[in-house]
């Protein structure tokens, strides 16, 4: 009887730690894909509203987010007053894309987003932790999801064929749109070459993670991957800890220990092994 609890024991702690792991991949998962949604509004919108608003001079800079299920791009003057509107359906086209340049103020919800995202640009110009690479820039992304606001700040390559990871920040907000906490995502900056015909084609990805507190995949690099997978063609990417391996496929991620991961790639390579010895031994 006793072995018997033990072992009920045993499986309730595994089904509750697979529970809790599938939890925060579905968490991460969420999240890197709120990101994409936003940074993919702001690429195309970027495009629209430059090719039809001519005074440059009055751009005072952008930002964007989903409106009921509706990616919106916004465009606000030096005088912080919205000057450019461009409303996108699901599939980004910037063809299908509702352009409204009439000059209005920020609705609530926008004036949060401006706020956040303001408040971040200026701690960006003071804190010592935010660094900034040759042929890059900072990609500033407000998130607000239920309680949360967030602002993501993202490293984004100048120069073609390469992809970025790393060097992304993270800024939590309190009640009264303040920087409550200042956190770096990944410890360097990670940039992986594409389309490069000196190595061949690459299926898939890796680097490690090694901030105690970023583990796992993050919404960041699971935006990255989003936005470049039409020029990677990867089929998978993995992140690797001393805790989690993250194993991304287009639009999902498993997250497991990587000591679990290990012993599956062991076991797999053993098999593979066998296999092979037995097919030899049958020639």
């Amino acid at each position: 009887m006793k072995n018997i609890l033990v072992l009920l024991s045993i499986l309730i702690a595994f089904s509750l730690q697979a529970q809790n792991l599938e939890k925060l991949s579905k968490e991460i998962n969420d999240e890197g894909i709120a990101l994409y949604r936003s940074e993919m509004a702001s690429w195309y919108g970027t495009d629209v509203f430059t090719a039809n608003y001519k005074n440059r001079e009055n751009i005072g800079g952008y930002f964007s987010y989903i409106d009921e299920d509706v990616p919106k791009c916004i465009f606000f003057s030096k005088n912080s007053k919205v000057i450019g509107t461009i409303s996108f359906p699901t599939n980004y086209n910037p063809k299908d894309a509702n352009l409204d340049l009439k000059e209005r103020d920020f609705t609530a919800v926008e004036q949060e987003y401006f706020t956040i995202r303001q408040n971040a640009m200026e701690r960006i110009k003071t804190d010592t932790i935010f660094k900034s690479y040759e042929n890059t820039s900072f990609n500033i992304v407000p998130l607000i999801q239920k309680n949360s606001k967030k602002v993501y700040v993202l490293t984004g390559p100048s120069v073609d064929n390469i992809v970025v990871f790393g060097n992304d920040y993270l800024l939590t907000f309190n009640n009264k749109n303040e920087v409550k906490n200042v956190e770096r995502l990944h410890k360097t900056l990670i940039v992986q070459n594409i389309n490069d015909n000196k190595v061949g084609k690459t299926v898939s990805g890796i680097h490690s993670h090694v901030i105690e507190n970023w583990q796992t995949i993050t919404p960041t690099d699971i935006c990255t991957l989003m936005l470049y997978k039409h020029l990677t063609n990867w089929e998978g990417y993995i992140t690797v800890s001393k805790k989690y391996t993250s194993i991304w496929n287009p639009n999902k991620v498993a997250i497991m220990k990587t000591e679990d991961y290990k012993k599956m790639a062991e076991n797999i390579l053993e098999r593979n092994k066998e296999k092979s010895e037995s097919e030899t031994k049958a020639k």
